[in-house]
């Protein structure tokens, strides 16, 4: 038997199965995209289905690689976190389309709770902020507007859960699980509490009863059933994605931070047992949990980043790949004044503005393709600047970064950040630190390391540096063309 390690992660618009060793040797990827659907401004929707058939075609692919069942050891789920699925447990079935992290249709019912009084208690007790974000306010909806989950909530049947729970049940044929990073992102469940809080959940009118099992991120969390791979395979990891991020990039001790670069962008900075508290509109979140011991984090979060770049290239038409954005950046010496502020979804930390729109400031007749490219790695470094600041302001000052994620390859974007922070950036080799953290997790849980330490010295490969090397005047002027354009968002 050999001891592979099978991640499925679930990303926001496709879903993969990788194959790692346990020397952290990635084998094999499979990889299907997700349909986006967009029914109305401001709503984003996922088909719960597509996600669970799409999940198992890429992960049987990969047993197939491996050898058959038994040569994977354990598997590990990292999801995008805040997306939530409602489904019957009865049938098995979803009973509506997942409502997607990004989806802002719940912003009024936070205005009023917020209007009300509630964000301090809020934050003080969840490390969360009242925004559509997080998934408790999504769950309300599903009850209330989709007659389906209503009338599962009264029969008893209904399951609420954000993607990794919706997987664990369809893999285990029945488990109803969250772990507690996961959960840490529902507004459901205070910080200092091992499970989801009747109060919190009377205050967002979610049904208590509906809500899975609060576990660790490591451990044995059932097997999968046997005729899906024809062996069953234990599962034995779960985080959401930006906390697998921040445990493959080997951010184990306090203080250590890090960036990914996806659809959005998300920084967590490890603060070890102390429970954070933000006075600049941060959040505080559980990094992980193991043996019932948690382990916090500060984070910032931005919902666009590679996203932006997606839209210019499938809406507008503007680029031909991503990829194409890091060739048209060095092929100019600068952005002509163009500033992007990617306010698609609205502007997230440490701002918390959802109903600011996206701007396109400075255009002129001089503006071609190759301008507004740059701008739009630019928005990144800025971005990511607007919450060192914040960190800072909450002593959590950055001496470093590292950076992870799909968009962080684009060695121009990665450069320019350095630029901004005035910090060096780190890269590892494999940017695709999610799943790897992912693999740590499941490799604790299946007893193949001791510890996320020897998990991480054995997993983890090579770094690339990236050292500042703009003058401090042209990152005045950068920033104050941010600030101006920021204004106008």
């Amino acid at each position: 038997m050999t001891a592979n390690i099978l991640v499925l992660d679930e990303g926001t618009t496709s879903t993969r199965a990788m194959l790692f060793g346990a020397d952290g040797r990635l084998i094999g990827s499979a990889q299907q995209e997700l349909t986006q659907i967009y029914p109305a401004p401001g709503r984003v929707e996922h088909d719960a289905r597509e996600i669970w058939h799409r999940t198992l075609a890429c992960a049987r692919e990969m047993v197939e690689k491996s050898g058959g069942a038994h040569n994977v050891a354990a598997i590990g789920i990292t999801n995008q976190r805040e997306t939530v699925v409602a489904w019957d447990t009865a049938t098995g079935e979803p009973l509506a389309n997942a409502l997607v992290w990004q989806d802002r249709r719940t912003a009024d019912f936070c205005m009023t709770l917020r209007e009300a009084g509630h964000e301090n208690d809020v934050q003080r007790a969840t490390g969360l902020l009242l925004d559509p974000y997080f998934s408790g306010t999504k769950m309300r909806w599903l009850v209330e507007h989709e007659p389906a989950v209503a009338g599962a909530a009264k029969a008893g049947t209904l399951a609420l859960g954000t993607v990794e729970s919706w997987l664990v049940f369809k893999l285990t044929g029945g488990a109803l699980l969250t772990d507690a990073s996961n959960a840490s992102r529902t507004l459901l469940m205070r910080l200092d509490g091992s499970y989801f809080d009747p109060g919190l959940c009377d205050l967002f009118e979610v049904p208590h009863s509906a809500l899975a099992e609060v576990c660790d991120n490591a451990g044995n969390f059932g097997s999968t059933l046997p005729e899906l791979f024809g062996t069953p395979i234990a599962i034995t990891g779960l985080a959401g994605d930006q906390q697998s991020a921040t445990i493959g990039q080997g951010c184990l001790s306090p203080g250590e931070t890090k960036a990914t670069y996806g659809t959005g962008a998300f920084i967590l900075a490890n603060k070890g047992r102390d429970i954070p508290a933000s006075a600049n509109r941060l959040l505080g979140t559980v990094l992980y949990q193991l043996g019932g011991e948690r382990i916090y984090a500060l984070e910032g979060s931005v919902f666009v980043a590679g996203s932006l770049v997606q839209w210019l290239r499938d809406s507008l038409g503007l680029l031909g790949t991503a990829a194409e954005t890091e060739t048209l950046a060095r092929s100019i010496p600068g952005s002509g004044g163009v500033v992007i502020v990617p306010a698609l979804s609205g502007l997230g930390a440490p701002h918390w503005r959802p109903e600011a729109g996206g701007v396109i400031a400075g255009l002129s007749f001089a503006t071609g393709r190759a301008q507004i490219a740059r701008a739009a790695l630019e928005a990144m470094a800025h971005q990511t600047d607007d919450l060192a600041r914040a960190f800072a302001a909450d002593g959590a000052e950055w001496t470093s970064l590292k950076i992870d994620g799909g968009m962080s390859a684009n060695d121009w974007m990665a450069q320019d950040i350095a630029n901004i922070l005035d910090l060096p950036v780190e890269r590892p080799t494999f940017v695709e630190t999610t799943a790897v953290g992912a693999a740590m997790l499941a490799g604790v849980g299946a007893g193949l390391f001791a510890s996320l330490e020897d998990a991480s010295a054995a997993m983890r490969g090579g770094i690339d540096h990236f050292t500042p090397r703009m003058s401090p005047e042209e990152r005045d002027i950068r920033r104050r063309q941010w600030s101006k354009a920021l204004s106008a968002a």
